[in-house]
């Protein structure tokens, strides 16, 4: 009986090691309760430990140590926050406005925790927090003075510094209002120049310098909520491509309060104000300035006492510039770190603050991504780039003096680096196309010191996940393209399979196709599951390989894109599986344009499409990032009418699925009205799916988005 008994064991257990895993279905899709991965790292002063979030706690590694512990539950400080009356009016924030929710003292022994409206000190040593601010109002984007005695915020529309030894509360600005703003950003402005935060400290904690965002000129969206028994009028300040723009004035306030002294930067109705630094002595800012199409720049040091500023360097370009990095100045302000793409791709030079370049780090036909760490006392500054090729990012240290350069990750894939105060440490979240990401923690030589985290194969072991495939397409002109592939389930040799598109395509971001890990639940394995050749490849016009492949889309945005996306298709079908008369094309934003300009401008190619929030006339996108592509409406009417999807739509001949959410903050749900006003003036049938997220994706709805679209594509593809 025992025997018997032992042998059942073992076949049970064989039976399990041999059972298929299961195939990835849309169900799956919003089945799968993924393990929530830890945050971000917010490294401590000393660079050598640091917090984190994970599912809700508040946790602290210890490097030297290679241990971690729970500091607190997130969900405390929020529900001992003071809860705010909910506003009348619901106000439309950009989701780039980036506010730290922790902090470090300077001490390293205790935390500023901004939750639920509020602000806490949080003492790691001692154990325990206290609750600094308790008001109805939330204050908004704290910053702690470099020598953690006060806490900088934005209530409503004013700056305020709060001193945390006295606990008294100063205001500094008495004249923000719903069309002015003082340390408050508008919409536009996070979104397309990155800009996060909108005020500053100086070094020595004298001084706060901040931004007054004057909205009045800009045009008003009028967003509606009208989910309940009355419709809400929910007006966005929205520029759009030749409309005015807020007008920005930087100023500088003193933290113990008095007048604001104004920097003199130029002009303020035309131009840009991008980046802003304080010099490490606290004498002046530097300050990035661009015209308003972004084709120059300049750099400006403008002195805090006085206001006055003049040019340190300048840059122009026939296209447009690309920001990137931070200013990283060394040599107590005489010398800086200045990344610029005026050779063709973005690299490191290093300038005297007198506007004289030193010396150029870096050199070649590919990108540095991102500055990690600059090791001044070492003389080396440590960045991520594309060097070994377009489908990797890579972590190498060069000198300041330029020269030869080492590679710090050795294994093939895609590298995120996060980098501790003093470069003696770093995090490297890693992934490639066939491992999850795992997370390792790494001495500055690039050593290995201790494992952060393993990769999550809990879904790996569970469901059948189909391999990406990386196929090289060239161009009609002979321009190597990348493209990623799914084959689908059960593939078979000699049978032709009906294919899906997924594409973004868009100028700014990129590149999509890399040597990284994608998810082994997702939408992708899904369809491939269902019988569907998956394809995504990147056209020109994307960032990341030079100046020459993104500027191809100058003036004319959806045209060389479409004719990339043509050419890899036809690769496709030459590879023998592919059925020419079963493709469709699907993407949400750029790739909801993209999809609409397939089906428009390749009705030989593209028998349907998904196109979700799509632009359709780029007369009505935002200022920022149309007019740095498309230049003004009045000077390019032509590329504008050539571009838009609205008078080509007596063009389309495949079935067509348009999405959108009604309260879009980016793509207003306005360009859609437009496409099917066009439509139906043309003739053409088309479906339509409406959703009342207010945002531009699918925060609520995303599994009835993925049950609608796998329904259409079965519906016209097979």
């Amino acid at each position: 009986m025992v025997r018997r008994v032992a042998v059942l064991m073992v076949c049970a257990a064989l039976s399990v090691l041999t059972a298929e895993k299961k195939p990835v279905t849309v169900e799956a899709l919003s089945g799968q309760r993924p393990r929530m991965p830890a945050g971000p790292p917010v490294w401590a002063p000393d660079g050598k430990r640091f917090v984190f979030t994970q599912a809700g706690k508040l946790w602290l590694y210890d490097v030297p140590t290679r241990s971690k512990k729970e500091l607190a539950s997130l969900g405390d400080f929020e529900a001992a926050a003071t809860k705010g009356t909910t506003p009348e009016i619901f106000e439309f924030e950009n989701r780039r406005v980036r506010e730290q929710s922790v902090q470090w003292f300077p001490s390293g022994r205790d935390l500023l925790i901004s939750a639920g409206g509020d602000l806490f000190l949080f003492r790691i040593e001692a154990g325990g927090w206290s609750r600094l601010t308790a008001t109805p109002q939330p204050e908004r984007d704290p910053k702690l003075s470099p020598d953690g005695r006060l806490v900088s915020f934005r209530r409503e529309h004013d700056l305020y510094v709060l001193d945390l030894a006295e606990q008294k509360e100063r205001r500094l600005t008495f004249d923000g209002s719903p069309t002015l703003g003082n340390a408050e950003l508008d919409w536009v402005y996070p979104e397309e120049l990155e800009l996060g935060t909108a005020h500053w400290w100086s070094p020595d904690s004298q001084s706060i310098a901040y931004l007054q965002f004057d909205v009045s000129r800009e045009p008003v969206y009028p967003q509606v909520d009208l989910k309940g028994m009355r419709a809400m009028f929910e007006p966005q300040r929205y520029p759009r491509a030749g409309e005015p723009n807020a007008e920005v004035r930087l100023g500088v306030v003193a933290a113990g309060g008095g007048p604001t002294r104004w920097m003199d930067l130029g002009e303020t109705r035309d131009s840009l104000r991008a980046r802003f630094f304080w010099l490490p002595d606290s004498r002046g800012l530097a300050v990035v300035r661009m015209n308003r199409v972004q084709n120059r720049l300049d750099l400006l040091v403008a002195e805090a006492k006085t206001g006055e500023s003049r040019v340190v360097l300048r840059e122009s370009d026939p296209y447009w510039i690309n920001l990137h990095g931070d200013v990283k100045f060394l040599k107590g302000g005489k010398e800086f770190l200045w990344e610029s793409e005026r050779d063709g791709f973005n690299h490191l030079y290093r300038y005297s603050t007198d506007g004289a370049q030193l010396a150029q780090l870096t050199r070649g036909d590919w990108e540095v991504k991102e500055v990690a760490c600059v090791d001044e006392a070492a003389g080396q500054v440590y960045y991520t780039s594309s060097e070994p090729g377009p489908l990797e990012s890579q972590l190498y240290r060069v000198s300041l003096e330029g020269g030869e350069r080492t590679r710090m990750t050795p294994a093939p894939g895609t590298h995120d680096i996060a980098m501790g105060p003093g470069c003696e440490f770093y995090l490297d979240s890693h992934s490639s196309l066939t491992t999850p990401t795992r997370r390792t923690i790494h001495k500055k030589d690039g050593a290995e010191w201790a494992v952060f985290a393993e990769p999550d194969r809990k879904a790996l072991e569970e469901y059948e996940v189909l391999p990406s495939e990386i196929v090289e397409v060239k161009a009609a002109d002979g321009t190597l393209l990348y493209g990623r592939m799914i084959k689908p389930a059960g593939f078979q040799a000699g049978k032709k399979y009906p294919v899906i598109v997924s594409v973004y395509g868009g100028p700014g971001v990129g590149p999509a196709v890399q040597n990284r890990w994608y998810g082994a639940v997702a939408l992708e394995q899904a369809l491939a599951q269902r019988g569907y050749v998956v394809w995504m490849l990147d056209n020109r016009g994307e960032a990341g390989r030079g100046r020459k492949f993104e500027t191809a889309v100058f003036r004319s945005l959806g045209t060389k894109e479409v004719e990339d996306q043509r050419d890899g298709v036809r690769h496709l079908l030459s590879l023998g599986f592919a059925d020419p008369a079963r493709v469709g094309v699907y993407g949400w934003s750029y790739g909801g344009y993209m999809t609409l300009r397939s089906l428009l401008l390749a009705p030989d190619v593209f028998a349907c499409g998904v196109a979700g929030a799509p632009v359709t006339d780029f007369r009505n996108y935002d200022t920022i990032y149309t007019e740095r592509y498309m230049g003004l409406p009045s000077e390019n009417a032509e590329g504008y009418d050539k571009s838009s999807t609205v008078q080509a739509a007596g063009k389309l001949k495949g079935k067509l699925l348009l999405v959108h959410n009604l309260e879009d903050d980016n793509v207003l749900f306005q360009n859609t009205v437009q496409m099917v006003d066009a439509l139906e003036r043309a003739g053409k049938q088309f479906e339509l799916m409406v959703y009342t997220n207010k945002s531009h994706g699918l925060m609520r709805g995303r599994s009835h988005f993925n049950q609608l679209l796998v329904s259409f594509f079965d519906r016209c593809l097979r």
